[in-house]
């Protein structure tokens, strides 16, 4: 195994990254960081305070800490441009809004956290899915077609 670095080879690194694809990638990690941050602290309260059940908010805290990684390694692989963290970056958004409607049902303190979160990932789905950044990441059409610029 060689120490150099492999570049995906549609991409050219000569070219600057596109804004569109630092907002997207700064947006996955905002939210891979909001869920870990979420995790570490339910799973502390879990551990030192006194939850109705300790299993449960540990389970709860490690899972969101793992959920974390999905973002965070999409947020990661867009920063590179690499073509295959398009789709973690989409499947992080797609189950963001279902989160987003249900903190906006809520009669709580939770309403502003669901419209936060319902905007973040509107706006990194349409930054994703920009043809921009397609073209950035080197996706191709169907058939393997280059769109053109």
């Amino acid at each position: 195994m060689s120490a150099e670095q492999k570049s995906t080879p549609d991409t050219s690194d000569a070219e600057p990254r596109p804004g569109r694809l630092t907002a997207a990638a700064a947006l996955a990690a905002l939210e891979g960081l909001a869920l870990a941050v979420g995790g570490v602290y339910i799973l502390v309260r879990g551990l030192t305070g006194h939850p109705d059940d300790r299993s449960q908010a540990v389970t709860g805290g490690v899972t969101l800490i793992v959920l974390a990684l999905l973002p965070l390694l999409a947020a990661r692989g867009l920063l590179l441009r690499r073509g295959w963290s398009r789709g973690p970056a989409i499947i992080t958004q797609i189950m963001a809004l279902p989160v987003a409607y249900n903190l906006l049902q809520a009669d709580s303190l939770a309403i502003p956290g669901g419209i936060a979160l319902a905007v973040v990932a509107v706006a990194a789905l349409v930054l994703i899915v920009n043809p921009e950044t397609t073209r950035a990441l080197g996706i191709t059409g169907p058939g393997g077609v280059r769109e053109p610029k």
